[in-house]
This record gives structure tokens, C-alpha cells and sequence, in this order.
């Protein structure tokens, strides 16, 4: 299983970017998906999730900022992140789990390499 994220960049204060993780040996359709983010020298932190029906969840932070979503048919993953601050900034994690909704960090989780997203002020 790869899971590789793209879209990251750096941008001003009340900028938008789109993020999306595609992924090969592993089928979206069916099965829970997540984007974590983590700043340096800190803990990795939850930022949305979508599960197997399609419902999605947001951390407080993002909320009504962020949208998850996918296309089962590309077998991409997305983050439509909006009205971003200078808080937003992290390397962002796209994340794969069989069994559970993404909410935490657990084994058994397929992990991209991150996409970094930098918001000056």
C-alpha cells in the first residue's frame, strides 16, 4: 500500500488549498480514510475524517474551514482547506485504516510521506 499526498504549498492568510492523496495497492471505496497534521517538535493531531459511508468529521480547528472528500473512482483522497490561517501550518498526512474510523493514531494505519503546507500572515 502507497499512499502518496500532493497540493501542499505556501500561501498568504485567507488563502485556499486543495490537498489530495492518491494511493495504490489499496481500494478508498469501502474503507476509512484521514488527514492528521503535525507541526515540528510536536504530536501528530487529527484534522478530518471520512468514513466507509461516506460521513464525514472535523476537528474543531478546521471546522467549517475543511472538507474531506473522495473520488472512489480515481481512488483519491482531497482536503479542500479554505480561510487559512498561520495556525495551519503543518505537514499534512493523508491516512488509511480497514477497520476504524480515522480519529486517532493506531497500528495497522497506512501513512503518507506528508505534504507540507506553510500560511504567512
Amino acid at each position: 500500500v502507497q499512499l502518496v499526498e500532493s497540493g501542499g504549498d505556501s500561501v498568504q492568510a485567507g488563502g485556499s488549498l486543495r490537498l489530495s492523496c492518491a494511493a495504490s495497492g489499496y481500494t478508498y471505496s469501502g474503507n476509512c480514510m484521514g488527514w492528521f497534521r503535525q507541526v515540528t517538535g510536536e504530536e501528530r493531531k487529527w484534522v478530518a475524517a471520512i468514513d466507509r459511508d461516506g460521513s464525514t468529521r472535523y476537528d474543531d480547528s478546521v471546522k467549517g474551514r475543511f472538507t474531506i472528500s473522495k473520488d472512489n473512482a480515481k481512488n483519491t483522497l482531497y482536503l479542500e482547506m479554505n480561510s487559512l490561517k498561520p495556525d495551519d501550518t503543518a505537514m499534512y498526512y493523508c491516512v488509511a485504516d480497514r477497520y476504524f474510523s480515522v480519529r486517532v493514531v493506531r497500528s495497522g494505519q497506512y501513512w503518507g510521506q506528508g505534504t507540507q503546507v506553510t500560511v504567512s500572515s
